[in-house]
């Protein structure tokens, strides 16, 4: 029953993954269509800009550099400029389409302790950020410097928890610019949309970075596209670095929710209150009471209405695999966010522009150059908010210059509704040191890129991690579970399992693989690099791996029990089904773990960051003598199912 069942699943996974190609050629045949055109997008300078902000774009919210403390600024610039000196913040090697690339920024994870946070196959262990209440409890894992710079950020995280649902509707942009909408409306001249002058620059690279790393070129807009309806998380960001732009479009990035700032002014004014009118910036043009769309649209409204239904239903299906969890071996109940805010972690982004070869244009709009293409955040509790804090730097150490000059190219984000192509773009530039939130649902139902400014940038972005599956405690409560039906004699050390139900056994396999691939070889690949830094990790894994090894005893018991003549047949059938299932799994997983070890990229790493290919069981433990090769043993149990 359980061989047919494989078969099943088997035939299920083949039509699922035939059913994906389908859409992938659907959707290439649908960008075709679409072809060079450029859909509008409107700026602070456009007309009709902040109308379309207040209906389309609405859950977005603006706090502007001059409406956050001094003080507060200034302690957690110091830590971004500590973090990177210190070197923590470092590329991560992610996992698309089978295949290892690195993020083309630098990162790190802060947050509650014992809390990870999953991406592109990548889970980052996160360094506690330091509070009061665990400075108490003497948790000195980290060096002062680095203890303090944790720790202001903990403060900016509290700051965010408190401010991101204070902020009314009417604050999104005009609390330092709302005595300015006259300033520039003499510049106004024509209303076309912001993409004309930008569309034309846009396209004179993107033929070239446009080939997939297979060899085949795609359509203008087909690989970004497609990572709009699969692969929308985070890591990579848009420059064709190392064959990289496939991924690094496709997955987007985390680092993409970190504001982008303007290459300048570090300047900060004291006072925490709204600021309406007293900081400098860009000025909305003035909209006329009867204006029912924005000014730019005439020219393609045509044929993007044509489109427009057609992809309304891939829209639908990019909107059901947003909510597919975080990934980890065991799903998760769908959460809601309700009550309070508590941004559980931050991700820590770093990026230098012009380390970066080739910054892919952005396709649609013609907005300029993107460092993080078109993605949602995810693996986030539903409807909760994104916070995110944006500091620009001038010179590789990253130190801050003063007086910059303001018309330098800044750091900006992009919004669309995701696969809308009627309502046009918005941009937003943003100045060094300023603040947005994404509130209610924009996250889910729109997208969000990052464009590139001049200057180097840090971005901290804050979030309630979806982790029910994710956190220290809950991985030791399933260790917990598994070796609850392992008993060990108290006089001879030997170990028996304590029952033999299939479905007990099942699940004790479950958790072994799970312990294994989603926390320790995690851990062996990249999240060890840390432990440098700061130990918090280093014991409990050490117990992980204790657990571990335990559960590995019981594999060689459950086999030993397999292997037992006499035993009833259908009872034995049904245990080594069960076994089968697991073991090879866990074979298949332990291979594709090795390759990553050993993969050309890995293998560039510096000895301090590189992955480590841990032994097996039995190869260099004395205590546990019996060989441990996988292939054997399920040629072993394949034999013995063939004789039944």
């Amino acid at each position: 029953m359980k061989a047919r069942q494989r078969k099943h699943n088997s035939r299920n996974m083949k039509r699922s993954a035939d059913s994906e190609g389908e859409k992938r050629r659907k959707r290439r045949k649908l960008l075709q269509e679409l072809g060079d055109q450029k859909i509008p997008f409107l700026g602070p300078s456009d007309r009709g800009f902040q109308q379309l902000w207040d209906s389309s774009y609405s859950g977005l919210v603006l706090r502007r550099s001059c409406s956050l403390p001094a003080e507060l600024h200034g302690r957690v610039q110091a830590a971004l400029l500590t973090l990177r000196s210190k070197g923590c913040l470092l590329r991560d090697l992610v996992r698309v389409r089978e295949r290892d690339v690195f993020t083309a920024v630098s990162r790190a994870l802060l947050g509650e302790p014992g809390h990870t946070y999953r991406y592109l196959d990548t889970r980052l262990f996160a360094i506690p950020w330091h509070s009061e209440d665990t400075e108490v409890k003497g948790q000195n894992c980290c060096d002062p410097d680095l203890r303090a710079a944790c720790k202001a950020l903990w403060e900016l995280n509290t700051f965010f928890c408190s401010d991101v649902f204070q902020l009314k509707e009417g604050d999104r942009l005009t609390q330092c610019v709302k005595g300015e909408v006259e300033v520039k409306q003499g510049e106004e001249g024509d209303t076309e949309s912001k993409h004309s002058e930008d569309s034309k620059n846009s396209e004179g690279g993107d033929s070239e970075s446009r080939q997939s790393e297979e060899g085949d070129t795609e359509s203008k807009h087909s690989e970004e596209w497609d990572i709009e309806s699969k692969h929308s998380e985070e890591g990579c960001s848009g420059s064709k670095q190392e064959g990289e732009w496939e991924t690094e479009s496709k997955h987007s990035s985390e680092e993409g929710e970190s504001s982008q700032v303007k290459p300048g002014d570090t300047s900060v004014a004291t006072g925490s209150e709204h600021s309406e009118g007293k900081c400098p910036g860009w000025a909305t043009k003035a909209v006329s009471g009867t204006e029912t769309e924005p000014v730019g649209l005439v020219a393609q409204e045509k044929p993007v209405v044509q489109l427009k239904h057609t992809l309304s239903d891939y829209h639908i299906e990019d909107k059901g695999e947003q909510e597919s969890g975080q990934g980890c071996s065991q799903p998760s109940p769908l959460q809601v966010c309700t009550g309070p805010v508590k941004f559980n972690v931050t991700l820590l982004n770093y990026m230098d522009p012009s380390a970066m070869s080739q910054l892919k244009e952005e396709p649609y709009y013609g907005m300029g150059k993107m460092a993080v293409g078109w993605h949602h955040d995810e693996n986030l509790i539903t409807h909760s908010p994104v916070a995110v804090y944006s500091y620009t730097c001038h010179d590789d150490k990253g130190e801050s210059s003063e007086g910059g000059s303001c018309e330098k190219t800044r750091w900006r984000i992009g919004l669309k509704v995701a696969w809308d192509i009627h309502t046009p773009g918005l941009m937003l530039p943003l100045e060094s040191g300023d603040c947005y939130y994404m509130r209610d649902d924009l996250n889910s139902t729109h997208q969000h890129c990052v464009l590139a400014g001049e200057a180097p940038r840090f971005s901290s972005t804050h979030r309630v991690a979806e982790c029910s599956t994710g956190t220290l405690t809950y991985i030791q409560s399933r260790c917990q579970e598994a070796l609850s039906n392992l008993h060990t004699d108290p006089e001879t050390g030997s170990h028996s399992l304590r029952t033999l139900l299939p479905t007990t056994l099942q699940h004790c396999e479950e958790i072994h693989n799970e312990v294994e691939f989603e926390w320790l070889r995690q851990y062996w690949f990249q999240g060890q690099r840390y432990a440098r830094f700061c130990s918090w990790w280093s014991r409990p894994m050490e117990q992980l791996e204790k657990d571990w090894k335990l559960m590995e005893t019981m594999t060689m018991l459950f086999l030993a029990t397999v292997e037992e003549e006499g035993r009833a047949e259908e009872g034995r059938r049904e245990m080594a089904e069960t076994l089968l299932s697991a073991l090879t799994d866990r074979h298949q997983q332990r291979q594709t773990w090795r390759d990553r070890c050993h993969s050309s990229l890995a293998q560039t790493l510096p000895p301090e960051e590189a992955p480590v290919d841990r032994p097996f069981w039995g190869v260099d433990d004395p205590s546990m003598p019996l060989p441990f090769d996988l292939a054997d043993i399920i040629n072993r149990v394949e034999s013995l199912l063939w004789r039944m």
